[in-house]
């Protein structure tokens, strides 16, 4: 019988249609190459490099990842410090410079697969697409991601129907964002899996902009739902609660049977962050986790770090970039997100933190969220909860930030 590919995928996608023929025919059958030494999951690719009309691939058994991080003599396989080395790999680029190749097969011991193949590698677009091929066969590790959690509120309390019924709802709701943001040539990358009760949503692309995009997302998808709920005449349509965060974590594919699909599935501790936060957040809650990550450039080539406070801030300053758009027959007139606080006076706010401890007595810390959406001639739509009404949610200490508000801009002034 045969298998479906990924290389079939990514040309249904549109990314290989206007390859030769050849080069196309080859790249399936490579495809297939790699699917035996995958052997249903058996193994797991990690990397390649390219030689004279041939390919090598490395490839270890799927548990020999988690033997040599526990393995007692460190040393024996090469690797120094086991969790750092693998983590690199993972989390590094799929094409391997030679040399760089070499060196970690030897770390994990083992020999290179080697496909010979009727094309050569010579250009960049060519090696990104092995790369994503072996990416899907692979594991990889994303660091310094935005992962947005979003979960039904009681879903469990409800009958099999109507659980069914509330996750198409808010399907229709994650797709009506996306497509909120592509009529404004945002086009992310996305990707979700379920929780069982809500979806995890993240953003496939690594660009400086991708993380500030999720979050637009989020705000679309809330604000989808948030009407919905006001128009509905039954209890199908969810009540949610929402948690974003920035973090790392694992993403791998799986199949049906013996075929590729479309998603991926995420763990790390960016999931384990996001499933405590919402675990704590009241309904109708926006939690933002606390998280200090690089992205971009400052033009001499060292990345920028940024923390919760400054992306919330930056994000705030491009919504404007969605006035336009319509939600439920109402234009956009103005957006505008914060993190909330105490009033200062004039105009300021301090922006409280919420330490939470949970059920394994770790303490995370995270911040409230407010997300208002001013419409032509329709009622606003606010989503969150203002610091005011947490009187119910259980933090085990807040304490404040006191920013200046000049500096700080959006966070400080209600709308």
């Amino acid at each position: 019988m045969r298998h479906g590919t990924w290389f079939n995928t990514f040309e249904a996608a549109g990314r290989a249609l206007d390859l030769p023929a050849q080069t196309r025919e080859e790249l399936e059958k490579l495809d297939d190459a790699l699917y035996a030494i995958w052997n249903l999951g058996d193994n797991v690719l990690l990397g390649w490099t390219h030689g004279d009309n041939e390919l090598h691939f490395l490839s270890v058994r799927h548990y020999a990842i988690p033997e040599a991080i526990h393995a007692e003599n460190d040393s024996a396989a090469g690797m120094p410090e086991p969790p750092r080395f693998i983590n690199d790999v993972l989390s590094g680029p799929k094409y391997l410079q030679p040399e760089e190749f070499k060196r970690i097969c030897r770390a994990f011991d083992c020999k290179p697969e080697i496909v010979r193949v009727n094309f050569r590698v010579e250009n960049e677009r060519l090696a990104a697409l092995i790369s994503d091929m072996v990416r899907c066969y692979g594991v990889s590790l994303v660091r310094n991601r935005a992962v947005v959690l979003l979960d039904i509120v009681e879903f469990s309390l409800q009958s099999p129907l109507d659980q069914m019924a509330m996750l198409n709802s808010l399907a229709y709701s994650v797709n009506s964002g996306y497509g909120q943001l592509l009529s404004k040539d945002i086009r992310i990358d996305f990707a979700r899996t379920t929780t069982g009760d809500g979806f995890y949503i993240w953003n496939r692309a690594t660009t400086a902009e991708a993380n500030d995009e999720v979050y637009k997302l989020m705000m679309m998808i809330l604000a989808d739902n948030a009407v919905a709920q006001s128009k509905a005449q039954s209890t199908w349509v969810p009540r949610l609660r929402a948690a974003f965060h920035v973090g790392e974590h694992y993403e791998f594919h799986q199949v049906d049977g013996i075929n590729p699909t479309n998603f991926s599935y995420i763990v790390g501790q960016v999931t384990i962050d996001l499933s405590r936060m919402v675990d704590r957040a009241l309904p109708g809650q926006i939690l933002i986790g606390d998280f200090v990550t690089k992205v971009g450039s400052n033009g001499k080539g060292r990345a920028i770090s940024y923390d919760t406070l400054d992306f919330v801030e930056s994000t705030a300053a491009t919504l404007d970039q969605l006035n336009g758009l319509d939600i439920s027959g109402g234009s956009i007139e103005n957006i505008r997100c914060y993190l909330t606080g105490r009033s200062l006076g004039g105009g300021r706010y301090l922006v409280n933190r919420y330490h939470l401890k949970d059920k394994h007595g770790t303490t995370r810390i995270v911040y409230n969220a407010k997300i208002n959406i001013h419409r032509d001639k329709v009622e606003p739509i606010f989503l969150g909860i203002q610091s005011d009404d947490l009187w119910a949610f259980n933090a085990a200490k807040v304490d404040s930030i006191n920013r200046d508000a000049a500096a700080t801009a959006s966070f400080f002034i209600r709308p």
